[in-house]
């Protein structure tokens, strides 16, 4: 039987719908700036890429005193409100379940904050199931997912043949790709139409029990 991969599951859009407490957070930040701001169903296509990123966006701004403050204003939110504004995917519990069983070891790789992802899955009663929980660093470390693979290579916390990323936006599958691990689209999250497919995904999975069956066919 061929070994079972490490699968590195995104948060945000694969595993919970944070779209509530993530659109909130970035309101809250824009008003308190006195900027104007997209309606809720324009915001949700910033759900999964670096924040710093989203809030230079948003701002049309490259100042990065401004983004720090905007990222500070959202992060006062998120982190006593925001991070909790937010649920499982009915179908995820089940999913990780049968995924331990069949042997396969499975941690959290997000854009997110490491402290805030953390947080999340211990309060979702999901941290069991992961061997750890990866994101980025004060000061914006690994706020891209390509670096935070990376760095998970290199400091052997994985290897990459026998790995799989799971995530629901095109940065999670080109991360993947550029660091030569496999990568799944989780169709079920915030991606637009086609979005996973024009990124390369190896795989597309319609729902959490379609990734469980193509993951444990033997």
């Amino acid at each position: 039987m061929r070994p079972r991969p490490t699968v590195l599951f995104d948060l945000d859009g694969t595993l919970t719908d944070s779209r509530p407490g993530i659109t909130a957070c970035i309101r809250h930040a824009l008003d308190r700036l006195g900027h104007a701001c997209p309606d809720d169903e324009a915001l949700a296509v910033y759900i999964g890429p670096p924040l710093r990123g989203t809030l230079s966006t948003l701002l049309d701004t490259s100042d990065p005193a401004l983004i720090e403050t905007a990222l500070g204003h959202y992060r006062r939110r998120y982190d006593t409100v925001g991070l909790f504004e937010n649920r499982v995917y009915d179908e995820i519990p089940a999913m990780l379940d049968a995924l331990a069983r069949r042997g396969h070891a499975m941690a959290v790789a997000t854009a997110k904050t490491r402290h805030a992802a953390t947080r999340i899955v211990e309060h979702f009663g999901l941290a069991g199931h992961f061997t750890a929980v990866y994101g980025a660093e004060p000061g914006g470390r690994f706020d891209a997912k390509i670096d935070l693979l990376a760095h998970l290579i290199e400091s052997g916390v994985i290897r990459a043949e026998q790995a799989v990323m799971v995530g629901d936006r095109a940065s999670d599958i080109v991360a993947a790709k550029i660091n030569g691990i496999r990568s799944i689209g989780a169709l079920w999250g915030y991606g637009e139409p086609g979005e996973l497919a024009a990124a390369g995904a190896d795989v597309l999975c319609e729902t959490p029990p379609a990734l469980l069956d193509f993951l444990t066919r033997d």
